[in-house]
């Protein structure tokens, strides 16, 4: 298969794409962006939809939206076949992408682990697509876990204060001492680390006050959040006490003023503040 993008596809280039090979049965070429080939590499495109060659596969990526739409038009015309591709923006949409092509590949993840993934990876599909069919093969028995997907993609890329905070509340100090430290190194701001501690903090204790038997919904409008985030943060309230989280706030607050310049070593400030959060979780 070969790849190339719209803005560099000459004619030239395609003829020799789309010409039989003698060292393979079967061709495929990969426009990307074709919106953005030339009135010329689009014509000659056109002419190929209309008199294709056995064995040799073109295929293009549009993006959406009106660039292109003349192309378009024409290839539609010519009876090119269309495959609808609608971006998966939503979350939700993200994690269950990810859950079904674990599954493809014959392997099993979790909601959690899904999401860690996406959050990892960022919401390209195609890399998404990768990742998920390459820990599928790799994790033990197929089992795809946090702790495999960590192993693999975590701290790959800047961390952000978020990452920290969620392994914090989760009772895992130690993960998150170290995330609080690649963090730091790959140039997140101390400041950002401790108010994302806060904000979660703050969720969880609005969280744990909010009536029982309170809708999902209802809860994320109250606390301004997503739905799929009250599913994460009912996970990371079981083991709090209303005093533990006090506590932890109050570490937060020690922490934050710190490294805002009431203290000399933010690191040593904010790494102390993590290890107070899990021991209040923990009491």
């Amino acid at each position: 298969m070969s790849q190339v993008s719209g803005s560099e596809l000459t004619a030239g280039a395609l003829a020799e794409h789309v010409s039989p090979s003698l060292f393979a049965t079967r061709r495929v070429l990969l426009v990307n962006d074709v919106q953005d080939v030339s009135e010329s590499v689009g014509d000659v495109l056109v002419g190929y939809v209309n008199t294709p060659i056995d064995g040799i596969h073109v295929v293009l990526l549009h993006p959406g939206g009106v660039k292109g739409k003349k192309l378009l038009t024409a290839l539609r015309k010519a009876g090119v076949h269309e495959v609808p591709a609608e971006r998966l923006t939503r979350p939700d949409d993200q994690v269950s992408f990810v859950r079904a092509e674990v599954r493809r590949n014959g392997g099993r993840i979790d909601e959690a682990a899904a999401r860690q993934l996406v959050e990892s990876v960022g919401g390209d599909l195609r890399g998404l697509a990768s990742a998920a069919g390459q820990l599928a093969v790799d994790a033990p028995d197929g089992q795809v876990t946090a702790q495999v997907v960590s192993m693999y993609f975590e701290g790959r890329a800047e961390v952000k204060g978020w990452v920290v905070a969620d392994r914090a509340v989760e009772g895992k100090t130690g993960e998150a001492v170290e995330q609080l430290r690649w963090a730091l190194e790959t140039g997140t701001d101390p400041v950002l680390v401790t108010g994302s501690l806060a904000t979660s903090l703050r969720s969880l204790a609005r969280l744990a006050g909010a009536p029982r038997g309170m809708r999902d919904a209802d809860v994320a409008r109250d606390l301004g959040i997503p739905p799929w985030k009250v599913r994460v943060l009912r996970g990371q309230l079981r083991g709090w006490t209303p005093n533990g989280l006090a506590r932890a706030i109050r570490a937060v607050a020690d922490a934050d003023l710190a490294v805002k310049g009431g203290g000399n070593d933010a690191t040593l400030a904010l790494t102390t503040a993590l290890v107070a959060i899990g021991s209040a979780r923990a009491a």
